[in-house]
């Protein structure tokens, strides 16, 4: 632990200022730093402009008359004007990155009662960001004056982890904020939530473009829009969310609707138009498949960002417009730089922050979650409130989470699915009927029309159900070859090439009717041939 506390502070021209005569019958803050009998000042860094040269002389003298064992240090700062905050903060950063500090051996505390309120903020964020690697001190004076003495003294100690309360409301922020991130799902897989803490983090504190990747339909929109929610909440944004879908865009619309033109740009262009960036001015702008956006598009859209203008077509005056940009695209955006589709001057500026969403089959954990939600989403949008029964439930959620549930579209399908389910659910509950309904439907969706096999063309589709499907697998090779072999004979020596060389007498004919025999099958129902009378 520290043995000796060392002290930074201003004088303050005016409260520290008293007459030869009746400066003790006035409360000074930093004399007073050193009056405190529980408080042993080992060492007093002094800062002063030279203007106050003599005013510091005297303070100096006063605490070594009161606290003989205190090492004072003056230091020269010089602030052409106090109340410039950048010149004072200069002035302030360039002293503490030249001061030889010692934490292990000194405990440093920052008086922040004297000095302009600059000055005063200046050594706050100094001391917050760790350039000060101490605690800060507030002296405050008597209660009433004619009481006399030093006053009181507070020190506060910036790290926030040890305040319980205070704590505790930030968990509490960062708990509401991932909410509205996940729009109130309770999401459970661990990697997702990783991911939302993190857009959580940057969101609020950056205005800098977002870039969301992921497949279609893995929520990229949602959760665009739930960022600029937050962002509403924390009072960042005061301007609209707007949502463009670029693949929407195409050819001179696209320049006039995220641009704007003016009347009589073109054919058409009866009225001005102050185009979509201008209608996210101080808000975000989500632009949705933006891999899609031509290059000269593009190249407008670079400028807009950098520098916050651009020209709507067929004007020769600049719009202005301050928004944040939320780009989405399920593609490969440096494939896309390669290829000559988007410009790498694009991609760089919009890939400060990005972040990539899983699909729906990655967070099987989150399907029943998500599946309550699109029932409230149900009920909301149809005033009818619809649920499954035990049974139907755990089937769902069975599939849903199995491999044969594909979710190609991701949330799109299950949102579809749910609504399918609930809108023909008599008396508002979805049934193990329903369910095992939409299970098909949903499985002829993903794969499209099934081919029977060759192997389902001879035993029918349900005399497979009870092969294992090492079985089935080996089956569905051997009856391949087969079909593809003139006689019995030519399948064995294709099939047993490597081992008949080994054998004297192979009988490879014999061997494979025997296996077909197994699955009650012969050599003619496989070849699809006649058998003998």
């Amino acid at each position: 632990m520290p043995d000796r506390t060392v002290i930074f502070g201003l004088i303050g021209p005016s409260l520290d200022r008293g007459g030869d005569l009746d400066r003790w019958d006035r409360w000074r803050p930093t004399v007073s730093l050193c009056q405190h009998e529980d408080l042993l000042v080992h060492r007093l860094e002094l800062l002063y402009q030279r203007r106050y040269t003599k005013l510091m002389e005297q303070i100096t003298e006063d605490i070594r008359s009161v606290s003989p064992e205190t090492e004072i240090r003056a230091h020269a700062v010089e602030l052409a004007d106090p109340w410039d905050f950048e010149l004072v903060f200069e002035a302030l950063h360039g002293f503490v990155r030249g001061y030889a500090f010692d934490p292990e051996n000194e405990d440093y505390l920052v008086h922040i009662t004297t000095g302009t309120h600059v000055a005063q903020i200046c050594l706050f964020l100094l001391t917050e960001s760790r350039h000060f690697p101490g605690r800060l001190i507030q002296t405050s004076p008597p209660k009433h004056a004619r009481e006399g003495g030093p006053g009181t003294f507070d020190i506060i100690d910036l790290d926030l982890a040890r305040y319980d309360r205070i704590a505790t409301r930030f968990a509490e922020e960062h708990r509401e904020a991932a909410s509205i991130l996940k729009s109130g799902i309770e999401t459970r897989n661990a990697e997702f939530n990783r991911l939302i803490d993190r857009i959580e983090h940057v969101a609020v504190r950056s205005k800098a473009p977002i870039l969301l990747m992921g497949p279609t339909g893995a929520g990229k929109s949602q959760l665009a829009q739930q960022i600029y929610i937050l962002k509403k909440d924390r009072r960042e944004v005061q301007g609209a969310f707007v949502d463009v879908n670029c693949a929407t865009l195409r050819g001179d619309a696209a320049m006039s609707a995220l641009f704007g033109h003016v009347k009589g740009a073109f054919t058409g262009a009866i009225q001005d138009r102050p185009g979509l960036l201008r209608q996210a001015d101080g808000g975000v702008l989500l632009l949705d498949e933006i891999g899609e956006l031509g290059l000269d598009e593009q190249a407008m859209l670079l400028r807009a960002l950098e520098e916050k203008r651009f020209f709507p077509v067929g004007s020769d005056r600049e719009s202005k417009s301050d928004f944040q940009l939320i780009a989405g695209t399920n593609r490969d955006l440096a494939a896309q730089v390669g290829a000559g589709r988007f410009r790498e001057d694009l991609l760089a500026r919009i890939d400060l922050w990005t972040f990539r969403l899983p699909s729906l089959r990655d967070r099987p954990e989150d399907i029943a979650p998500n599946l309550d939600y699109e029932l409230d989403r149900y009920a909301r949008q149809s005033n009818v409130r619809v649920t499954f029964n035990k049974e139907a439930r755990e089937r769902f959620v069975r599939f849903a989470t199995s491999g044969d549930a594909l979710w190609s579209r991701n949330f799109r399908d299950l949102g579809g699915a749910v609504t399918r389910m609930c809108t023909v659910a008599a008396g508002g509950r979805i049934t193990t009927e329903i369910v095992d309904e939409e299970i098909a439907r949903l499985g002829k969706t993903w794969r499209g029309p099934e081919t029977p096999s060759a192997l389902e063309d001879l035993l029918g589709p349900r005399a497979l159900d009870g092969f294992d499907l090492f079985d089935r697998l080996q089956l569905e090779a051997i009856v391949g070859v087969l079909q593809e072999c003139r006689t019995i004979s030519d399948a064995g020596r294709r099939l047993f090439a490597e081992s008949r060389s080994r054998k004297t007498n192979p009988n490879d004919a014999d061997r494979l009717r025997k296996y077909l025999a197994r699955f009650g099958l012969t050599w003619d129902q496989v070849a699809r041939r006649p058998s003998a009378p």
